[in-house]
Formats: C-alpha cells, structure tokens, sequence
C-alpha cells in the first residue's frame, strides 16, 4: 500500500519531489483527492519529465513554480466536466495524468512559471525569447504559452513533436511538429543572449 506521506517524498530529480506537483486547486476546492491510480507508473514518467525539462530550467534560471501538476483521472475528468479547464482524460494532449499509457505512449507535463522570465515579460518582454530558448535547450514535446505570468504548459513524451503554441500574441502555432523554426538560429540566438548560461544536467 501506498501512503500519500509516502508518496509525497517520493524524489524525482535533483530539485523535485512527487509532493510538488500533488497539489490541485480543483480538488482542494471541491474536497477531490489527487491520488495516482497507478502510482509506480505516474513516478517513473514524472520522473523522466523532471530530469528532462524542470531540472535543467531551475538549474538555469533558479526557482520553477508549479502552477498545476498531476491530475489524478478521476480529478481531471471532474474538472473537464465541470469546464475548469481541464482537457478530456482520452485527449492526446492532456499532459497532467501522467499514469497513462505505457512504453511509447506515456506522457507528462505541468504548468509551470519561471519567475525570472515572468518579470521581463511584465515589463514587454517577446515571450517567443523564451520559447526560442528552450527550442534550442530542452528535449520537450509540446509548450503551450498563457498570457498570465507567461505559464506555460510544458510536456514530455518518450518521442518528442516538438510543438510550441501560444495563447498570448500573436496567437497561434509557433512550430508544428516536424517543422523547422521560421527564424534562423542566429536570429534566435540573439534573442536571448542576455539570457543565463545554460546548465543542464547530465543522467545515467
């Protein structure tokens, strides 16, 4: 038997627990637990999700804050019925149930801020600096970018699409999935120049 304590310390990378990505305002709210159903399943994909993306990004930028993690199915499809922004559990892009599928077909993902690019984008700042960065940086599969704080949905998939989309303008696709970026590197790179040196982390 799994205890939520237990689970709750469970650690997936350097600077993420299982506890930072339980939390869910929809099920504090409407008193609905945010336990995984298959949870050896839900840390092995949280895991290869954290070491992939988040650690890289904290250990670059400083503090990630995790805006929505995991969703329980039974809590995903409460909020999707309820329309609390939560997309279908059959839905191929719902990224927060991250103990479905198996092999190929796993997926994870969060909805996270980076302070430190938050504040620039407060002041103006082009959020497709930031897409370009991490197209450039992070083995993703998809980032759908929010005009509040400038989230970001941020997924991981065993065989990444690499797709960026965005809610703020202009609105739309930035990349599709299999697709070169419109903008050379070097015109990306310029982009973020002023940007902290990359550190990534390199895994067994």
């Amino acid at each position: 038997m799994w205890s939520l304590e237990t689970l709750g310390r469970v650690r997936l990378s350097r600077h993420f627990f299982m506890r930072d990505f339980l939390y869910s305002e929809i099920g504090n709210f409407h008193g609905i637990q945010n336990i995984p159903e298959k949870p050896d399943l839900a840390i092995e994909t949280g895991r290869a999700f954290c070491q992939t993306l988040l650690d890289p990004l904290e250990e670059t930028f400083g503090r990630v804050a995790v805006r929505s993690g995991y969703r329980a199915p039974s809590l995903n499809r409460f909020g999707n019925e309820n329309k609390l922004n939560c997309a279908r559990n059959d839905n191929p892009m719902e990224c927060h149930i991250w103990d479905r599928g198996t092999g190929e077909n796993r997926i994870a993902g969060a909805s996270i801020v980076i302070p430190w690019f938050a504040d620039q984008y407060g002041t103006g700042r082009d959020w497709r600096d930031l897409a370009w960065w991490m197209h450039d940086h992070l083995d993703y599969s998809e980032i759908w970018f929010f005009p509040k704080l400038c989230a970001f949905n941020l997924v991981w998939r065993p065989n990444p699409h690499r797709r960026i989309d965005s809610y703020i303008a202009p609105r739309g696709c930035l990349l599709r999935a299999g697709t070169e970026p419109d903008e050379p590197r070097e015109k990306r790179q310029a982009r973020y120049a002023d940007f902290p040196p990359f550190r990534g982390i390199d895994y067994p």
